[in-house]
């Protein structure tokens, strides 16, 4: 697939070449772990596909032992523990989550993706590999007709989100529980829940909670 293809679809292609530091960590986890996913993770779809998604949640990238290991965003570490018990409480999905793709969770008129697709060495992407995997959020955010919400975990993801929206950082700025009309659609900003953040208090179960209480409300008007 050449450069241009890929960066007009919503979805990376599995040995994407535009970010090379990332390009070559993977390769080099593909030699350790041969059985891991080791890819772009793909965005994270309801069963019933696009047309069903009012909820779009972007996380930040892939955790090295979490999605880029299983192939599903937020699955395989704490984030995603936080993260799908509180999807499940609110509707937004049914199940059982254990931490695999096959488990059988479902969303439910709700998708997630990252704002980098690919696993950052020490998970921290840098700038132009963030704008670069913009490209890919930008039609991801466009391919829901139905698309009303989007919950951006993280200052990076949320700056990422409003740039994806075409919006200024500037006018848009990222704060815990944030709600900004962005266009056609309402952009919420919550921390990112990861297990930094809820072991040092910077978020706690209950914060994050409330946003997702937020939202539901919100979509149910």
């Amino acid at each position: 697939m050449t450069a241009a293809a890929l960066v007009a679809a919503p979805e990376p292609d599995r040995d994407c070449p535009l970010c090379p530091r990332l390009h070559d960590f993977i390769a080099d986890w593909r030699q350790r772990e041969p059985s891991w996913f080791n890819a772009p993770v793909p965005t994270f779809l309801p069963p019933e596909g696009d047309d069903a998604v009012e909820l779009l949640i972007v996380g930040l990238a892939p955790g090295l032992r979490g999605a880029n290991r299983t192939g599903r965003p937020f699955t395989g570490d704490y984030a995603g523990d936080l993260l799908y018990s509180t999807l499940i409480a609110h509707g937004f999905a049914r199940g059982e989550f254990k931490a695999r793709p096959d488990d059988g969770l479902q969303l439910v008129g709700t998708a997630i993706t990252n704002a980098v697709r690919c696993v950052p060495p020490e998970n921290k992407p840098v700038g132009a590999e963030i704008t670069t995997c913009r490209s890919f959020l930008v039609p991801t955010i466009a391919r829901f007709p139905k698309l009303r919400a989007v919950l951006a975990l993280g200052s990076i993801a949320h700056q990422s989100t409003v740039r994806a929206l075409g919006q200024r950082v500037a006018a848009y700025p990222f704060r815990h529980s944030g709600r900004l009309e962005a266009g056609a659609v309402t952009l919420f900003s919550s921390y990112h829940c990861s297990r930094y953040n809820t072991n040092t208090g910077v978020l706690t179960e209950a914060m994050f909670v409330k946003v997702f209480s937020e939202i539901a409300e919100f979509l149910r008007n």
